[in-house]
């Protein structure tokens, strides 16, 4: 059932073909499902009827939009560096579609009479080498808004790249408790370790770090602040239009459902069947039935994706990036180490009796981790003395307002007060201008 290293590598040229076509065709048909799919549940949410008109129940309304955006006015700022402002939205878009080469979709099949694995290709290294793949995208972001010639976009660029990297570190350090775990690297090969449990379930304090870290490294509400319509209009690709930013939109999407079929892989036990029907039927594991299994398991994080931007309102700033280095990265650290500890200690002996293979003794762990998780929000941080030396304006400037005594308030802005006595307008009679004597007619 299971696929080795040793089954790639294998494929005459045209098989490779094939899979490299239907790879692209998946993820292209997948994201105009999803965008149609995501207007569908969040209108739902908000008692609204969504896109209904185009095609069997608006499944055509992506498409239809697709081609509507692909013939606008395409528009070059006069200030942007051109070569690296078309640059930019292919390097974005390459990258997320390379990444699901090494992702398996099912086992071994007969394809056009040949033997072959559902999977492009694996390594030693795979999950590596989406983490790789997937960092070469930020540069895409980057160069994009530096090169639109705008504020807006080179300050949206920073804050993405900013956010992407930080929760990049959080989510490869939720990786390596799997890595130590199933003691390889290999995608293929981290689904074949889970056939007794997924890891997503003995690794708890792992999947759920990934699965945050994993919105907020796709720049998702509500840690889409790069694209905060408020201060920066839309972030990286303000001066976008038509096919390149199209082509930014298509990148989001295919990375959603990249980092949601890493986590089907590596926590929730591929495209193996899911609550063990395997038990009870012999074949569920077998042929092409695994692709339905694991793209369930894709569409079951889509909506949670889609779910999270109906319900949750954008966070700050820094507020979101002091949860990324300040709680994930530390929690991160601690479970690792908490994670190798016991494997170190299995290993030695330690646990012998069978004491480490009681379920009773994970969940004690997962829930220490989880306190401390739960304990380390409840930590209020120091304060810091936010007094600022008021400086007088320049003669001709414009007033600058005081700060607040005591620097910026935090929180809530205090209540008006009104008082009694001001509940009428008093107005002040215009003088009349002097008669010059001048004729109107």
């Amino acid at each position: 059932m299971n696929t080795t290293l040793s089954a790639f590598g294998n494929d005459v040229w045209w098989i490779v073909l094939v899979k490299t076509v239907l790879i692209f065709v998946i993820l292209v048909l997948l994201t105009l499902f999803n965008i149609w799919w995501e207007r569908r549940v969040v209108a739902r949410m908000q008692h609204r009827i969504g896109p209904n008109v185009h095609g069997p129940f608006g499944l055509l309304q992506s498409l239809a939009d697709g081609v509507k955006l692909a013939f606008k006015e395409d528009l070059i700022p006069k200030a942007a560096d051109k070569v690296v402002f078309i640059l930019a939205p292919v390097i974005v878009v390459v990258p997320a579609f390379v990444t699901f080469s090494v992702i398996p979709f099912g086992p071994e099949v007969t394809l056009f009479g040949e033997r072959t694995p559902l999977q492009l290709t694996d390594m030693p290294v795979a999950v590596l080498f989406v983490m790789a793949i997937a960092s070469i995208g930020i540069y895409g972001i980057v160069l994009g808004g530096w090169s639109s010639g705008s504020t807006y976009s080179l300050l949206g660029g920073l804050r993405s790249s900013a956010q992407m990297i930080s929760y990049e570190v959080a989510m490869g350090l939720a990786l390596v408790a799997v890595f130590m775990y199933a003691g390889s690297m290999s995608t293929s090969e981290i689904v074949a370790a889970q056939d007794d449990l997924w890891f997503g379930l003995i690794l708890l304090p792992s999947f759920v770090i990934y699965v945050i870290a994993m919105v907020g490294e796709t720049n998702r509400a509500p840690f889409d602040l790069p694209e905060a319509e408020g201060e920066l209009v839309g972030g990286f690709h303000t001066e976008y239009s038509s096919l390149k930013f199209a082509l930014f939109f298509l990148a989001e999407y295919i990375n959603m459902a990249t980092v949601s079929a890493l986590a089907t892989t590596l926590f929730l036990g591929g495209w193996a069947a899911p609550f063990w029907i395997d038990e009870f039927w012999a074949g569920a594991n077998e042929g092409y039935w695994p692709v339905l299994w694991f793209f369930g398991k894709v569409l079951a994080f889509i909506f949670m994706f889609i779910w999270l931007r109906g319900s949750l309102p954008r966070l700050r700033y820094d507020q979101f990036m002091a949860f990324g280095w300040k709680r994930l990265i530390p929690i991160s650290l601690a479970w690792i180490v908490a994670v190798a500890t016991m494997r170190v200690a299995r290993n030695e002996g330690a646990f012998d009796g069978g004491f480490s293979e009681n379920p009773q003794f994970w969940m004690v762990m997962i829930g220490v981790v989880l306190v401390a998780l739960l304990a380390s929000f409840l930590v209020p941080e120091k304060s810091k003395d936010n007094s600022v030396a008021i400086t007088p304006p320049r003669p001709g400037g414009y007033p600058v307002p005081p700060m607040p005594t005591g620097g910026a308030v935090r929180g809530a802005a205090a209540p008006l007060v009104f008082r009694a006595d001001t509940s009428t307008v008093t107005t002040v009679p215009s003088t009349p201008t002097p008669d010059t004597g001048a004729s109107n007619g």
